[in-house]
């Protein structure tokens, strides 16, 4: 999907499966701790009561709709973490698998994550 898209205007915009078949409006977006770039969109569903989680990508906006890429069965069967609270690494694991989405890790673990500011730099010359 587009990155540039401010993720507040995705809010209230329908959502359609693979098919053109509707799923819903969408009710909240939750963008990526590390790059602030939007990565999932709760859709309130109105035959399943709930709200499903589905990747911002590969779905894309098209004439103001979110075409996500999914069956609707799949996006019904989505794991229910509820909506309002903060998606733990653990939740979003289980929805890029249960969505067949790889995730690719990077090869080289990164030194300087977790690094305290204002504390000498270990990896410092």
């Amino acid at each position: 999907m587009q990155t540039d898209i401010d993720p507040r205007n995705l809010i209230g915009r329908k959502a359609l499966d693979r098919n053109g078949t509707k799923i819903g409006t969408i009710d909240e977006v939750y963008l990526d701790d590390a790059t602030g770039v939007p990565e999932w969109a709760a859709i309130r569903t109105g035959l399943f009561s709930r709200d499903a989680f589905v990747p911002l990508e590969p779905s894309e906006l098209v004439d103001g709709t979110l075409r996500v890429p999914f069956e609707r069965s799949l996006i019904k069967d989505a794991p229910d973490f509820g909506v309002g609270r903060h998606l733990s690494p653990e939740q979003e694991l289980q929805l890029y698998h249960h969505y067949g989405l790889d995730i690719s890790a990077p090869s080289e673990p990164d030194l300087t994550f977790g690094h305290i500011a204002g504390t000498p730099d270990p990896e410092a010359p």
